[in-house]
């Protein structure tokens, strides 16, 4: 595995497909305004600055969760804090490949 896999999270095939059919939720950790100028359907929209705040909420859900942002360096660090906190967490990088991974 190379840095990049290890930092990204990109090193183990995960079908993200599955995860949302399996009801995960998908974590966009992007800015309010990145956000409305496209996400991924039904994300939800945490930036990652207001993320710590959000933490226990995210794990009362009791579901697992697919973090994504423009290009996937946000949604690395949001992985890690939520991996932190108990939470079943996958990094689907950026938002526009991982919707087409899940389509």
């Amino acid at each position: 595995m190379n840095l990049l896999q290890r930092i990204f999270g990109t090193g183990t095939k995960v079908d993200f497909k599955q995860l949302v059919l399996n009801k995960a939720i998908i974590l966009d950790v992007r800015t309010p305004e990145e956000f409305k100028s496209g996400h991924i359907k039904g994300a939800i929209n945490v930036p990652l600055q207001k993320l710590a705040g959000k933490t226990a909420e995210i794990k009362k859900m009791n579901k697992p969760v697919i973090t994504c942002c423009l290009s996937g360096g946000r949604s690395s660090v949001a992985k890690g804090q939520l991996a932190k906190a108990g939470i079943e967490v996958y990094n689907g990088g950026g938002w526009t490949s991982l919707q087409a991974r899940i389509s």
